[in-house]
């Protein structure tokens, strides 16, 4: 078995060596971090960690993506303990870390209090996925704790992910398990439907969907907390429903209701939510420890008895259990809810009741259902000592949550609990099975002379619930007893001894004495995931086993040395990673490793051997969190660790997807999630340095961006109807007739609305102005093409691995040299990238061709594909339908809309350009007027733009107290401040029109799949298909416009580009600067190459913001310090060819990616996207009321994206 983590007291060797490296198959780690707590607590700390109890408990959010653990507990130094509140500032606390595996860097730390230094956190738990986002935290000495995020206040709060405060409290006894409460989901995994067609062409909706026939019965998604008690009784707590946004939440609470397992109680147990809504409990019984016993836990006292609440002594009549309030819902939850109602009523009529009396109120009684032995009695074990010995029992069990309560999951442990000859000695373990247990209903047999049943039994023979065993897996111990028992106090055995009893010593549990476990009968623990897919089963002292499947096929197997304690793992929320956590005890640090599970580690020897199994499966992972709602990050994670692995290819696990995409029966599905799959493929790219790939995310961005606009405007539109839809195929004459009244907007929208009609309009301009310059290059390559002798290369198209042709080249080649260097050097060039293009294919369909266009007869007919520039932005795009129509459509739109608001900005563009600069610059000209704002524009170029004509849109705008025209004012912060004029407006939809129609025409097949290809390359996936765009189109749709396009500032740096737009491609290499060292990784932990590439430190108060990390020099920087240096430069305007005047001032600020607005720092309270770290201040905190400036209608237009980014999906944090 592999260890991976080494934390005993003293053990010096395992620090200097790192187990990882003497295993040739450990565990494959994603990364492994050290989280600190706050320096606040850490000035206070008491070092005793003989007294105070270290342990591992670990939970994983599938919604949010957060890991919340915690592994020691802390007693404060006495001193100041006493000195200070007992409330804000307890003797013993719990720090519980809430860690962001995506961005480690942004994590939480808060404390929940502990009674005593050996108590610790014995459940901890996320709530599932269908109900509101809240931490479980339950000690062992009874403590149980709710934490949320803030749920009060204005609807555009924001969900922020580091911000957690405490909602409810309350004490219990003992438990052996506390855990929430769900419904059976509507989705099955594929694990558990094998008649699933592998290569099914149906909807993932299909492909995943239960089968089952759901009952009316129903389990509502609410808080509801299941707490079984080691003396035999099951309490429940659960929060208001439906919740109350204007006041707190309440809770409530059940009596216990006993379980009637006899006086000793049980040892074992878990709960879960039945497919016809009733709650089952699985039990084992200390009298009798082989024994599963499964409870169904019913409403009321039972025996017949009515409810009556002591405290109605006046007119307080108690609801009947089935109230007619809560028809179709099951009857345990039906009662729940009656109640809740009644003590409500009770509350709004001053007649407040004590916790004590509500216990005694709501009871709850508990029948038994079903029982089943998990092997030989006791009796039998004397014929069979070599497998069962005296006293061996089960020692964990476990609902499968996706069968609703017909499997169970049984760890046994085979040996003694308690030696009968000598009380004193610890429990001995021989061995351990795992089992799997169905059930089924089946008919009762009975002897004759009972006669015939059915007849007393309305026609239908008697049933009973019959397990059968489907799994039985034997583990040996493995040696971690044995070594532990070395280094044990005050044991003196010989290790070869066998005891004459028939059991060997060297395998008995010798506790330390001052590393007791919390509960000496809980030897192991067994985790589910969400899906039911994969199982771990965590023994004591740090053992997992990974299985997969129905069948357990095993997965993976590693140790961590974690003490007298149980480890258990944390799957996320597709199981393709788990998290591990133990604490260091050697630098009292908190260590939490991610482990890659799909796929797990693979020998060298068989990398490649079944790489196309595991892309498949990596595939449905992505698929199965799409379908049902919960975080992909996990999937993404281990597809990138499994690729640097060499098991997997990240070009192949795309092309599956987009295979499946292509796949979709209909172009509404690939609709629904053609936005997901680009945010998938950004992030599987994210770090990629190929030109072709940087250009394919800022297309795949730019589609995320317009979608994101085209989803706001629609949402603010009076009559959403009223949109065009396909504005290309209608008549000038309708269009003209359109009132532009009918595609208003709600007016208190009319700024946000503003805002994205310049992010619109920056988009087209950028697209166009792409676009012109793809087409001059390809007719500048045609030109030398026939001089060359290559005329007759017709299929001139993509070759990824190309350097791609930069802008300022192809224009410098057509408008020509200055020098006969000059020009040889760009006609080697030209000839080079000629030869390039014409060797090369593209493995496509190839479409019908495109309608003869008329020019010039110097030139050639070029047939170019659109994939001959891998490197440029925009090329791509201009073969995807749905982008070009969703375009035009917004296009149209826009020039409604600037029809509509004209006359609110005439008289007022020295007002406006005051207000989009809004931070002034030294050296900046005054913003009073738009025609010195756009002066560098118009005098300082590259020749792309100093071509005769091309500077006639910049239009004077008014001097003095001249009145400026209409349709020469510019409006809106667009174009790097200086807005768009009304002809402006015009020409950019009348391009779009022009491109729309011209490619109505043209064939748009889906792009034919890559999967089993041996030269696999990144393209875009399409709605609607893809057609070639020939540059001729191009050129004949530029031609009548091009003296009227507007210029977009800055268009020659990619880096102004970037900022503009707020795109981030993957050269930001934010993720791989978080795992692969920086300003925060620990020298002393990067030994080993593959250590040092996957050790980060987290200490949350000191913790690095992405701008204090950009100017790192140091030798563990990824990027070369002049590639640093000159994006830099781009992204602010610095050391470029264009002077930016005023461009410098709204630089300064932020764009909102929420409201599209710039603004400056400290307007509001800024909050960043954990994935893409685009930044808003439009969200009211917490703590915040309401936000001042904003009515109704604006807030709840904002709160639409309070839970995450509108971009990429991510969750916020608070930027520091």
């Amino acid at each position: 078995m592999n260890e991976i983590g080494a934390t005993e007291e003293g053990s010096e060797n395992n620090e200097q060596e790192d187990p990882m490296e003497q295993e040739p198959l450990a565990p494959a780690t994603v990364f492994c971090i050290k989280l600190n707590q706050h320096n606040s607590n850490l000035l206070y700390k008491m070092s005793v960690p003989e007294i105070c109890r270290n342990f591992s408990v670990v939970s994983w959010c599938g919604k949010l993506n957060a890991i919340a653990c915690a592994s020691e507990t802390c007693a404060r130094i006495p001193s100041v303990s006493f000195s200070q509140s007992s409330t804000g500032n307890p003797p013993f606390w719990i720090p519980i870390h809430i860690v962001i595996p995506e961005r480690p860097t942004e994590c939480a730390v808060f404390n929940v209090i502990a009674d005593s230094p050996r108590d610790s956190v014995q459940f901890i738990e996320w709530s599932p996925t269908c109900c509101p986002r809240a931490l479980l935290i339950a000690n062992f000495h009874g403590r149980v704790t709710i934490w949320t995020q803030p749920s009060q206040g204005p609807a555009n709060r924001v969900l922020d992910t580091s911000c957690w405060l405490q909602e409810h409290e309350w004490r219990q006894d003992i438990a052996v398990v506390t855990k929430w409460l769900s419904g059976v989901s509507l989705y099955r995994w594929l694990s558990s439907k094998p008649s699933a067609p592998a290569n099914s062409r149906s909807t993932f909706e299909e492909k995943f969907l239960s089968q089952q026939n759901q009952t009316a019965a129903k389990w509502p998604n609410f808080l509801c907390v299941c707490s079984v008690f080691s003396s035999g009784s099951v309490q429940l707590h659960w929060s208001q429903w439906p919740p109350q946004n204007a006041t707190p939440p309440k809770w409530f609470c059940t009596s216990k209701g006993p379980l009637g397992c006899g006086p000793s109680g049980i040892m074992a147990a878990d709960a879960i939510i039945t497919d016809s809504g009733a709650m089952h409990v699985a039990g084992v019984p200390i009298v009798n420890p082989s024994t599963i016993v499964v409870w169904e836990v019913m409403p009321g006292p039972g025996n017949g008895f009515q409810v009556t609440p002591r405290t109605s002594t006046n007119n307080g009549v108690p609801p009947p259990l089935n109230s007619p309030n809560w028809t179709g819902f099951s009857p345990l939850v039906a009662y729940l809810f009656s109640w809740q109602d009644y003590l409500l009523s009770e509350e709004k009529q001053g007649k407040n009741q004590t916790n004590q009396n509500l216990g005694d109120s709501i009871s709850l009684h508990c029948s038994p259902v079903s029982n089943f032995s998990a092997y030989v009695s006791p009796e039998a074990s004397a014929q069979s000592a070599a497998t069962t010995t005296w006293g061996s029992g089960v020692t964990a069990v476990a609902f499968d949550p996706t069968c609703g309560g017909s499997v169970i999951a049984v760890v046994i442990v085979e040996g003694q609990y308690m030696s009968p000859y000598d009380p004193d000695e610890g429990p001995s373990i021989t061995g351990w099975r795992v089992q799997r247990w169905e059930s089924s209903l089946q008919q009762v047999v009975l002897h004759p002379i009972f006669g015939n049943p059915t007849s007393s039994m309305g026609g239908q023979p008697p049933m009973q619930t019959v397990w059968q065993t489907k799994v039985d897996l034997s583990i040996p111990p493995t040696n971690d007893f044995k070594n532990h028992q070395a280094h044990a106090v005050g044991i003196n055995t010989d290790m070869q001894k066998v005891s004459e009893f028939g059991f060997d010593k060297s395998k008995r549990v010798n506790f330390d004495p001052l590393d007791l476990p919390s509960d000496v009968r809980t030897l192991a623990r067994i985790v589910y995931s969400a899906h039911g897919g994969e199982i771990a089963i965590a023994f004591l002292r740090g053992g997992v086993h990974i299985f997969s499947g129905p069948n357990f096929a095993p997965v993976d197997n590693y140790q961590i040395s974690v003490g007298s304690v149980i480890a258990a793992p944390a799957f996320s929320s597709t199981s393709c990673c788990s998290a591990s956590v133990w604490h260091d005890t050697n630098k009292g640090q908190t260590i939490l490793k991610i482990i890659r599970v799909l796929p797990p580690a693979i020998p060298t020897s068989q990398v490649k051997t079944n790489s196309s199994n595991w892309e498949r499966a990596i595939a449905e992972r992505f698929w199965w969190s799409l379908l049902v709602g919960v975080n992909w990050w996990d999937a993404v994670g281990c597809t990138q660790s499994a690729a640097e692995d060499g098991i997997v290819s990240l070009n192949s696990v795309i092309a599956v997807l987009d295979a499946d995409f292509h796949s979709l029966p209909s172009a509404q599905h690939r609709q629904q999630y053609c936005p997901s799959l680009d945010r998938i493929k950004c992030r599987l790219l994210e770090g990629a340095n190929a030109q072709e790939v940087r250009a394919m995310v800022l297309d795949m961005q730019a589609r995320l961006l317009l979608d994101m606009l085209g989803k706001g405007i629609e949402s603010a539109l009076i009559n959403p109807s009223a949109f065009v839809p396909d504005p290309w195929q209608v008549s000038g004459e309708t269009l003209s007739s359109i009132d532009p009244e009918a595609v208003a907007v709600e007016p208190a929208l009319v700024p946000c609305v503003q805002a994205y009609v310049d992010s619109i309009l920056d988009l087209a301009s950028h697209f166009i102005t792409r676009l012109r310059r793809y087409a001059s290059f390809c007719r500048t390559l045609a030109s030398h093409a026939v001089t060359a002798g290559t005329g007759n290369n017709r299929n001139m198209v993509a070759s990824p691995a190309q350097s791609t042709a930069t802008p300022a080249t192809s224009q410098g080649g057509q408008n020509g040299t200055t020098s006969s260097s000059g020009s040889t050097q760009v006609q080697a060039w030209v000839q080079g990238a000629i030869a390039k293009i014409s060797s090369t294919t593209d493995g496509v369909s190839n479409p019908a061709p495109n309608p003869p266009i008329s020019s010039p007869s110097s030139f050639m007919p070029i047939s170019i594909n659109t994939g001959t520039f891998p490197g440029t932005p925009a090329v791509r795009l201009i073969g995807d339908c749905h982008f070009l129509h969703r375009l035009c459509q917004l296009l149209l739109f826009c020039f409604f809309f600037r029809r509509t608001q004209l006359h609110r900005y005439v008289g007022g563009v020295q007002r406006t350009a005051e207000t989009n600069t809004q931070k002034p610059q030294p050296n900046a000209p005054a913003p009073g007027k738009v025609e010195e704002i756009a002066k560098p524009v118009s005098t300082v170029g590259k020749p792309d733009d100093s071509q005769a004509g091309r500077v006639s849109h910049l239009v004077p705008a008014s001097k003095g107290g001249e009145e400026p025209s209409p349709g020469r004012s510019r409006i809106g912060t667009g174009n790097a401040g200086q807005g768009y004029t009304f002809e402006e407006v015009k020409v950019l939809f009348l391009v779009l029109m022009d491109l729309c129609r011209r490619t109505a025409g043209l064939q748009h097949p889906l792009p034919v799949s890559q999967v089993g290809s041996n030269n696999i390359q990144v393209r875009l996936h399409y709605i609607d298909g893809n057609y070639t765009v020939l540059p001729e189109v191009v050129e004949a749709s530029l031609g009548p416009h091009m003296q009227n396009m507007p210029r977009p500032r800055g268009a020659d740096a990619a880096g102004l580009l970037l900022r503009e737009l707020e795109l981030h491609p993957p050269a930001e290499e934010w993720h791989r600067r978080n795992m692969f060292g920086g300003p925060w990784s620990d020298p002393d932990d990067l030994d080993s190459a593959n250590d040092a590439a996957k050790l980060v430190s987290l200490n949350p108060p000191d913790s690095s913001s992405l701008e204090n990390c950009d100017v790192y020099y140091g030798s563990n920087g990824l990027l070369p310090r002049k590639r640093r240096m000159s994006e830099r430069d781009a992204a602010f305007g610095l050391n470029t060819s264009m002077g930016l005047g005023a461009y410098l001032g709204i630089m300064g600020s932020r764009r909102d990616v929420i409201t599209a607005l710039w603004k400056t720092g400290p307007d509001g309270i800024w909050y960043k996207c954990i994935r893409c770290l685009r930044q808003t201040c439009a969200f009211a905190s917490p703590s915040a009321s309401s936000l001042r400036s904003q009515n109704d209608l604006e807030i709840w237009w904002i709160s639409r994206w309070a839970h995450g980014c509108p971009m990429c999906g991510g969750t916020w944090v608070r930027v520091v």
